[in-house]
This record gives structure tokens, C-alpha cells and sequence, in this order.
């Protein structure tokens, strides 16, 4: 899989993503979830028809996981013929939904975060964590990165791992043009006066409606969604704010919508099959070709 996905490549291929779902191009229920209950886990089930292709994701994340040294979040992707319905490929979609998912945030960065920022502060070091920087990277020259993590041994890790500095969390974000919260918090880890005013966040845990990465005072800002229908149905830190949600990324990125840049912007981020389906192809071609 590595072999054949590069997040240079990735980053547009998601702008497209977002902007044919945002354009109604593409087929895609919200996710389908079932609880695993004992020991907490979910399953989750993501269809898609795209322009470009068909398929689903199954994906299953559990938390408990951290403590056995197995990834908490894994995925299978099957890619079919969307002329014949005949099976093209199953592949791995873990790796998948971690570079995906950064990829977006890059997408969202490069429009809304200012061309000159210089600081990026994260909350999380996992896999996320290190995902994000590599595609941030590629859209923002940073000279400094800022990480907490709630463990401070695997904060100290990664900071070094990335040429970081670890310290608080709330000292990560003062100050920083953009934010990143990758964590697998249910409470608020990003107070919004900490914020530096005209900053992004890019706020990919929290996937489920009772859970929060954000506080309200951070919701208040200029708020974007991948899906306004998933993120009312699945994202806590939109429905348990009342926060309201001023466009689709995939409406901004298409130019339908002002960016509002200058201002202090949030990209909630559920991440979606479209996504996973497009990557999917960048790997099935690749591989194939």
C-alpha cells in the first residue's frame, strides 16, 4: 500500500473528492455503525458511489486497543466495477484512513489557514498525529511544531520522532497559526481562548455525537464540515454546541462559497466513504498499471 500512495498525490485527489460530494455527484449514506459492547468498540460500514468508482469500507475502531500495541483504528476496502458490479479489489484501508484523512486537513489548511503561518500546534501523537504533519507539510512551511499529548512519554516520542517540542497542551495552541486535534478524547482537549485570532483547527476525533474534542468558545468560530448531514448526525462537537455549521469544505474549495480565511476557522472533519473510494483508486491504478 505505501508503495503505491503518495500524499502529494492524495491532496488533490481529496479536493476533487470533496467537491463532487459537495456538488451532489456522489451516492453516500451516512455511515452505518454498530456497537460492540463489551469492550466498546464500533463497526462501522461506508458505501459510495462516486464519478470515478464504487465501493465500501468497513471500519472498526477500538480504543482499547492502545493498551494491547494493536492499532485502535482498522479498515478493509473493496473496490467494485461500477458497470459491471464485478469485484475489482479488496485491500488494506488502514493506511488509507490515515493518509486520507490528513490529506483533507491539508486541503482545508491550504485554503483556510494564512500563507504565512509559522507555528502549528498538535494535540495527539499517534498515527493521526504523524500523518497530519507529513501533509501539512507539503501545503505550509512551519518553523516551529508544538505537541501534548495526554501521555508524556508518547508526546516526548513523537516530538523528537518530528523535530517537535512537547510541553502543555494549552501552551501548544497559544500562539499557533494552525491547530490540530487528533486525539481519542469524549471530553474537550482545545479551549477556544486559546486560540490565536485568525487561526484553523483541524479537528479529526470526536466521532461520535456524545463526544468532544472542542470546546463551545472554539465552536463559535467560523465552523466548516466535510458533510453537513454526517457531522449533524455524528459529530458531538456540532451537536452538543449548537454550533452552526457555515458550509461544506467541498463548497469552499469549488469557489461556491467565500473561504473566509482571515477569519478564525474550524474544519470538522467525520472523514467519508468518497474518500476512501478515491484513494482506493489511486492505489488500484497504481498497482495495475
Amino acid at each position: 500500500m505505501r508503495n503505491h500512495l503518495r500524499m502529494a498525490d492524495l491532496i488533490p485527489a481529496m479536493e476533487k473528492a470533496l467537491i463532487d460530494f459537495s456538488a451532489g455527484k456522489v451516492t453516500q449514506p451516512v455511515r452505518s455503525i454498530i456497537t460492540v459492547d463489551p469492550p466498546g468498540g464500533f463497526f462501522g460500514m461506508m458505501p459510495a458511489l462516486t464519478p470515478e468508482g464504487l465501493g465500501i469500507k468497513i471500519v472498526t475502531f477500538y480504543a482499547t486497543n492502545a493498551e494491547r500495541g494493536i492499532p485502535t483504528h482498522m479498515a478493509t476496502i473493496f473496490l467494485v466495477d461500477p458497470e459491471t458490479g464485478a469485484p475489482l479489489a479488496v485491500m488494506d484501508g488502514t493506511l488509507i484512513t490515515e493518509m486520507r484523512t490528513a490529506a483533507v486537513s491539508a486541503a482545508a489548511t491550504k485554503l483556510l489557514a494564512s500563507s504565512s503561518v509559522k507555528v502549528l500546534g498538535i494535540l495527539g501523537s499517534g498515527v493521526q498525529a504523524r500523518s497530519h504533519v507529513e501533509a501539512l507539510r507539503l501545503v505550509r512551511n512551519f518553523e516551529e511544531i508544538r505537541v501534548w499529548s495526554r501521555t508524556a512519554e508518547h508526546a516526548e516520542r513523537f516530538a523528537k520522532e518530528i523535530g517537535a517540542k512537547a510541553m502543555p497542551a494549552e501552551d501548544a495552541v497559544r500562539g499557533a497559526d494552525v491547530v490540530v486535534t487528533a486525539t481519542n478524547s469524549k471530553t474537550a482537549v482545545l479551549k477556544g481562548s486559546w486560540l490565536k485570532p485568525g487561526c484553523h483547527v483541524n479537528a479529526v476525533g470526536a466521532c461520535r455525537p456524545d463526544w468532544r474534542e472542542l470546546d463551545d468558545e472554539t465552536m463559535a468560530n467560523v465552523v466548516f464540515v466535510d458533510s453537513r448531514e454526517a457531522a449533524m448526525k455524528e459529530s458531538g462537537d456540532i451537536i452538543l454546541s449548537g454550533a452552526e455549521i457555515y458550509a461544506e469544505l467541498g463548497k469552499a474549495l469549488a469557489g461556491k462559497v467565500p473561504s473566509r480565511a482571515n477569519e478564525t476557522t474550524v474544519f470538522k472533519s467525520l472523514g467519508m466513504a468518497v474518500e476512501d473510494i478515491a484513494a482506493a483508486l489511486l492505489v488500484y491504478r497504481s498497482a495495475t498499471s
